[in-house]
């Protein structure tokens, strides 16, 4: 456990914790008292830290997309689908009729294979209702655009996903979605700071 605890960072008593929260799965016994524990765990500890101080995760939603990691009777495609579905959503909240139809149409005209009553969609949804409740809506255009600088964005992110392991494909995802987001809110950010300078400075 004290090897453990250097390697990984982590004090021991929060190793420990994580093992009564079934976070982190038990080593190999070795004595009464004692345990191996390898490189697995290693870097189950550094995903739970990644995942709760980086994130911002609940104990119960890291408990959950674990679990959709761990599950060994999923493909490749389902890892990712069930690590994706397993990321915490806003509240949920009705999405108008008009919001849902422009979500929809934007998947249609990308050609996307998207399922249309998953969280994303919804998500969309809801953006979309917000930005019209503040005279805001965004045209088609500028949808497009951003599906466009999306699409370019999954191509590199999927050809890197790993595909002989369907828990490393998952786990891949998880860690990127969670943790690129802010990077690629950043940059954005950063972009039109720079932008705004270039043509209104």
């Amino acid at each position: 456990m004290s090897e453990l605890s250097t390697r990984s960072g982590l004090p021991v008593a929060t190793i420990k914790f994580y093992l009564r929260e079934g976070l982190l799965h038990p080593g190999s016994p070795t004595a009464a008292t004692q345990a191996k524990y390898d490189d697995a765990h290693v870097r189950r500890l550094r995903l739970v830290r990644a995942l709760t101080d980086v994130a911002g995760l609940r104990l119960d939603a890291v408990r959950a997309v674990l679990a959709g990691l761990d599950d060994p009777d999923r493909t490749w495609h389902q890892a990712i689908g069930a690590a994706h579905a397993r990321l915490p959503s806003t509240t949920v909240v009705p999405t108008s009729a008009l919001a849902r139809a422009r979500a929809c149409a934007l998947v249609e005209r990308r050609g996307w294979t998207v399922h249309p009553d998953g969280p994303h969609t919804d998500a969309l949804a809801r953006a979309l209702d917000a930005l019209d409740d503040l005279g805001q809506s965004p045209s088609e255009e500028l949808l497009d655009v951003y599906a466009s600088a999306a699409e370019a964005i999954a191509d590199h992110e999927v050809a890197a996903v790993p595909e002989t392991d369907p828990a490393a494909a998952a786990e891949f995802v998880v860690v990127g979605t969670l943790l690129l987001e802010p990077v690629l809110l950043s940059i954005r950010r950063m972009a039109q700071e720079a932008t705004s300078y270039r043509t209104r400075g």
